[in-house]
Formats: structure tokens, C-alpha cells, sequence
């Protein structure tokens, strides 16, 4: 199998604010964008042709893309230029594919190292029409769920309830893929959200009893909300080695796997408890507290008397002194006022609740910041609550207590009534 096609051309509303500026395929994962991990993956696999199906933000996408060296390995790209899912989206590849078999992807799933090449061999080993693979999941009804027997997949069910599910193995969106599974998508007619969805072309192919079933052993992240950035942040930084390429002051503490890009400036004083990366012309310190799985991107600015715990920080954000940022993912140019604080854990010790497509969901996690978007700026003194979000481009002032998400482009004050009195009374 020397042929890869990657579904990403998904709009990314569930991944707003993040994503209002680029699509969410280019969010950094372990300091650089989730999609270069795909294609790594796929050039280390021995893919010699890949072909990227774009579409919201598809310029901004290629160029990202067509700005690294892939090796021998051929980027191609087709825009789909109506989205009506995934066996829509898939469909764009067939003329690509040809007569070969190919391995097909979505552009928003992230997995061990070895995943993509133990698909490729179990595929190819096992002679199959089309060849899923399956994650094992705490909760089945969010997913399409595959029934396995014998390293064949016999049965999928979407989003299946307690009672329906006689499994957990959740379709993990990669697959090896041949001509029977074109065929089917032609013949796949719109679904009950009037998409066609490939779970259905995947059905027709299993009436031929000759679908495998890859069950992934290691780890797998469907990156479809903010916050399932942070857990496969912690799984990349995980598989990393420590390499350090900046300059680390004398009295700087680095423990563990710490990655420090070039032109990077780690200054006396922080400690660094890895696995950490701290990208291209960063600059840490002094006297700041780095914790584990944290990624700085570049030209990130971490001021005096910071502590940042188990968060991504993108591009060019500065974390103004005396300021606590965890479990969070902050966005591009976001600038923090000095004693800005975010909180991460509910006094009730319940999962942290967020909005996302304007409905108000549980996050699933115990631990969870806030979710801050592009060019937002906050005064000093600011302290935000637990799940929110705050929209690209938004501000608070002096002393402001965020509660509640702020929309884009809005600023947000406080109003505190003042007396003053004759000191010397």
C-alpha cells in the first residue's frame, strides 16, 4: 500500500474559538499542527502519495502543508467543495486511488506512532475487502461501535444505547481501503442528518463477511472539542525525547524529557518538570514553574512568577507575570495582564461544563481551565472561571472575574463601587 488519502475538509464549529482563524487540522499538538503528525506518520509508514480532501480554510491549509519538506512523499489536494459527510468526503479519493488499495483517514484522529503501520500490515496480510480500526472506549453511545469476532468486524452500530451495545470497540476513523467500498458509497443513500455517512457504505461491505477488524493497542484521540486537544497533547509529549537546541541559563532546572527548540531562551531560575516543549524563540523566565505536558509553541513569552500546569500555549502568546494557567488551551497573540488566573477544578469536584454549538456539555473531565481564542487580552487581575470560553479577540479589564463566556471582538469591566475617606479620620 503506497497510496493515503486524509478527510479535512470539516469545518471545525466544534473546535471554536480555535479554529475562527484556521482549521482545526493546524492546531498544534506537541508544538506542531496535528495534521504533521498524520503525514509523518504516513512517510515513515513508506506512503509514497498522499492526497489531502480540504475544504473550510483549504488555502490556509495547503500552505502550511506545502511549507514542509515531505521527503519522497507526494502531497496532492482536491477541494470538496459541498460537505454532506463523510462518505461524500471519502468519495473524493477514488479516482486517486484508482485500482490500488489505499489507506483512507480523517484528518482529526490522533494514535500511537505504529498505528498507521499496523493497519497497512494487517490489511494487506489478511486479504480483506476493506480493513476498520476500533478503540476501546469508556462510553460506546458517543460513537459508531463496531462488533468483532475473530479479527473481523460483523456489525456496527451508531451511537448505540446502553442496551443496544454489545461492544466498546469505537470506530477509530482509519481504514484500508479497496474498490468495494467506492462501489458501496455510490450506492449510499442520504442519512436521517441528510449526509452520507461512510458507517453505512462500511455496512454494505460486511454483508461480504470480509471486513477486518484492527484493534488499536496503544492510544487513539478523536479531536473533535477543545479540550480533547489536551489529552492528546499529554499522549505526543509522552512518546518524546528530551533535546535541547536553545539556551538554558545556568540556574534553570530541567527534569525529565524537556524539548527546547532553537533560538529558545530558558532563563535563571524556572523549573521545568518534563515531558515539556518550549518551541522556536521562546522565552521562559526567570523564576516560573513549567509543568508536566505543557507545550509552549513559538515565540511564547513566560513571565516572572508564572506557573503553567498541563496546557498548550500557541504562537506568540505572552503569560504576563504572576500568573496561573491550567488545563487550558490559549489561542494565538493571546496577551495575559499580570495575576491573571485561571481556574481548573469545581469546588463540587464534578466534571467542568463548557459550550460548544451554543449548548452547554459536560466536558467529561475533572480538571479543565478555560479555552481562549485569538488575540484576547486580558487586564490585570483578571481570574476566570472554570470552562469558559472566551472568544478570539475579546478583552477584560483591571480586575475583571470571567463566569461566563465572552463573545468576539467584546470587553468586559467591572463596575466596583469605591469610597473614599479622609485617611488620617
Amino acid at each position: 500500500m503506497k497510496k493515503a488519502a486524509v478527510l479535512a475538509a470539516g469545518d471545525s464549529t466544534r473546535m471554536l474559538p480555535l479554529s475562527a482563524n484556521v482549521p482545526k487540522h493546524l492546531l498544534p499538538i506537541g508544538g506542531k499542527p496535528l495534521i504533521f503528525h498524520t503525514l509523518d506518520a504516513l512517510r515513515k509508514t513508506g506512503i509514497e502519495e498522499t492526497l489531502i480532501v480540504y475544504g473550510y480554510q483549504g488555502e490556509e491549509l495547503k500552505k502550511a502543508i506545502d511549507s514542509q519538506d515531505w521527503g519522497s512523499m507526494k502531497i496532492e489536494y482536491i477541494t470538496q467543495t459541498e460537505r454532506k459527510g463523510t462518505a461524500h468526503a471519502a468519495g473524493y479519493a477514488r479516482d486517486f486511488a484508482g485500482d490500488d488499495s489505499i489507506l483512507l483517514l480523517y484528518g482529526d484522529v490522533m494514535a500511537g506512532r505504529e498505528v498507521i503501520g499496523d493497519v497497512v500490515k494487517y490489511h494487506e496480510k489478511g486479504g480483506y475487502d476493506l480493513t476498520v480500526s476500533a478503540f476501546p472506549v469508556e462510553n460506546p453511545s458517543a460513537y459508531g461501535i463496531f462488533d468483532v469476532d475473530d479479527g473481523r468486524a460483523i456489525g456496527l452500530i451508531e451511537k448505540p444505547t446502553p442496551e443496544q451495545s454489545s461492544s466498546n470497540l469505537a470506530n477509530a476513523g482509519i481504514y484500508g481501503v479497496s474498490k468495494d467500498l467506492w462501489d458501496a458509497i455510490e450506492k449510499t443513500e442520504l442519512s436521517e442528518r441528510n449526509e452520507y455517512e461512510i458507517t453505512d457504505s462500511v455496512m454494505m461491505v460486511m454483508k461480504n463477511d470480509n471486513v477486518g477488524a484492527y484493534v488499536i493497542g496503544s492510544w487513539w484521540v478523536d479531536i473533535g472539542k477543545p479540550w480533547d486537544m489536551l489529552k492528546a497533547n499529554r499522549h505526543v509529549l509522552s512518546e518524546m525525547r528530551g533535546r535541547i537546541e536553545g539556551e538554558v541559563e545556568k540556574n534553570a532546572t530541567l527534569k525529565g524529557e524537556v524539548i527546547v527548540e532553537s533560538g529558545a531562551v530558558i532563563k535563571n531560575g524556572a523549573y521545568i518538570e518534563g515531558p515539556v516543549y518550549i518551541g522556536e524563540n521562546s522565552v521562559v523566565g526567570p523564576n516560573c514553574y513549567i509543568r508536566a505536558h505543557t507545550a509552549l509553541c513559538g515565540k511564547v513569552k513566560i513571565g516572572n512568577a508564572v506557573e503553567i500546569k498541563n496546557s498548550i500555549i500557541m504562537d506568540g502568546t505572552n503569560i504576563g507575570h504572576l500568573s496561573y494557567v491550567g488545563d487550558s488551551v490559549i489561542g494565538h497573540r493571546v496577551n495575559f495582564g499580570a495575576g491573571t488566573i485561571t481556574a481548573n477544578l469545581r469546588h463540587d469536584n464534578r466534571a467542568v461544563n463548557v459550550t460548544v454549538k451554543g449548548k452547554r456539555i459536560s466536558s467529561g473531565r475533572r480538571k479543565l481551565g478555560t479555552i481562549i481564542g485569538d488575540d484576547v487580552k486580558t487586564g490585570i487581575g483578571t481570574s476566570i472561571s472554570t470552562g469558559v470560553v472566551i472568544h478570539q479577540g475579546a478583552r477584560t479589564g483591571v480586575g475583571v472575574i470571567v463566569d461566563r463566556d465572552i463573545q468576539p471582538h467584546k470587553l468586559v469591566i467591572a463596575k466596583q463601587p469605591k469610597t473614599i475617606i479622609d485617611s488620617n479620620a
